[in-house]
């Protein structure tokens, strides 16, 4: 029988009510559980046609530098005959307006557990994220999760449980890239290469440059580290950083994964984490950052391009990808509910 003193990772995790026959839910044991966890999140983008991939390293590194979640208590386990078939967190963050998100983030693969299995989840982590709101200051409240149009079934499935869709973003693709024309960088602003010294200065102006954006939350020491250590997004020789004397004034950190594209055949690169701080907007920054990436990524044999996007961006950031030739393949959803 546990007891107080029984380590968690061998405590069943907490549920409100009977678990489907064979399933078992328990506390997360790592670092052997992060490469079981990661097939499981890579095989349900698979199945709903989702090609973005992590690799394990990548996995465990993001793991290793959760903020506001406490993988001993708030990370679950779904067991069947001892295989993992799913895994599930809560978290929280507190934007800038006070209000407390409660972050309940379920995974379980479709091809071998059922939607029994995803509502236990789904109840389990509202309850552990519950519990952590219990002890929060009072104030607004509202608990999050995610889904999107690649998997109907599961949006149905939030909905019905008290779920609703308030935020959508795209996938986007850009099927070249080739150079796009009539995109120069603003006067007074160059690009120069990152050197390590460069690092602070670059993650402060891209987090000021979010403060305005919709469900920005302060980053963390552990943000920051996730940050400088990711292995497949730390290529610095691919990021575009304009500067303005001492300043950053805007920034893309392009990546590529070998491991994705090998995976689904193709030439791909990612031309992410745009951000313009705001005395620099409206100057065209972002499309210059952009078409400046374009030959770096082709110099590495990369033959399209992708990003993604809020498509309610108040900065306009959806009308200026679409200008440099992105076009959504996809749709993702926030969902949100109040926590009563």
């Amino acid at each position: 029988m546990a007891t107080s003193e029984t380590p968690a990772a061998t405590r069943p995790f907490p549920t409100t009510g009977p678990l489907p026959a064979g399933l078992v839910l328990r506390h997360l044991r790592p670092p052997g559980d992060y490469a079981p966890m990661n097939a499981v999140a890579n095989a349900i983008r698979e199945a709903e046609g989702e090609t973005f991939y992590t690799t394990d390293e990548q996995f465990a590194k993001f793991y290793e530098n959760l903020s506001r979640c406490d993988p001993a208590t708030d990370v679950a386990i779904a067991e069947i005959g001892g295989q993992v078939v799913g895994y599930g967190r809560a978290a929280w963050h507190e934007e800038l307006d006070g209000t407390r998100i409660y972050e309940v983030i379920p995974f379980v693969d479709p091809k071998v557990a059922g939607q029994d299995v995803f509502v236990a989840m789904v109840d389990a982590i509202e309850a552990r994220a519950r519990a952590i709101a219990a002890g929060d200051p009072s104030g607004p409240k509202e608990l999050e999760t995610f889904g999107g149009d690649l998997a109907p079934e599961r949006d149905a499935l939030l909905q019905a449980a008290g779920y609703q869709p308030v935020r959508f973003f795209y996938s986007m693709v850009r099927p070249s890239v080739d150079d796009l024309p009539g995109a120069p960088l603003p006067e007074g602003l160059e690009i120069r290469e990152v050197q390590p010294e460069h690092m602070p200065i670059i993650w402060a102006a891209d987090q000021e440059a979010f403060r305005d954006h919709w469900g920005y939350t302060p980053s963390t020491d552990a943000d920051y580290q996730l940050f400088l250590t990711d292995p497949v997004m730390t290529d610095t020789s691919l990021w575009r950083i304009a500067w303005e004397g001492d300043e950053v004034a805007g920034q893309v950190r392009s990546y590529i994964s070998d491991e994705e594209n090998a995976r689904h055949a193709r030439l791909r690169g990612y031309t992410e984490h745009i951000s313009v701080r705001r005395p620099w907007r409206r100057r065209g920054l972002a499309r210059a950052l952009i078409a400046a990436s374009f030959p770096l990524l082709r110099a590495r044999g990369m033959t399209e391009a992708a990003l993604g996007v809020d498509t309610e961006n108040t900065s306009g950031a959806l009308r200026v990808y679409e200008s440099c030739g992105f076009r959504p393949v996809s749709r993702s959803a926030t969902y949100r509910k109040p926590l009563a």
